[in-house]
């Protein structure tokens, strides 16, 4: 038996608020809305601005710094 898109949609759907609820299916489709923009072009603009050395800096600072042990 081969479903429409339809088909599958409501099957899918249903699945969801069997497993979730009413509540959890919502949330859960509220995630998959897309966005606006264009995302690469986005991070191009600010991407661009800064060397790669820069980057690199911004990168390590974010990483937290192990201690030694003494021996």
């Amino acid at each position: 038996m081969r479903l429409t898109l339809d088909e599958i949609y409501r099957q899918g759907l249903e699945a969801l608020r069997n497993r979730l609820g009413r509540a959890g299916m919502i949330r859960f489709l509220q995630q998959l809305e897309a966005g606006q923009g264009d995302y690469a072009k986005e991070r191009h603009k600010w991407l661009d601005r800064q060397s790669l050395e820069e980057l690199r800096k911004l990168s390590a600072a974010d990483k937290p710094r192990r201690k030694r042990r003494k021996s």
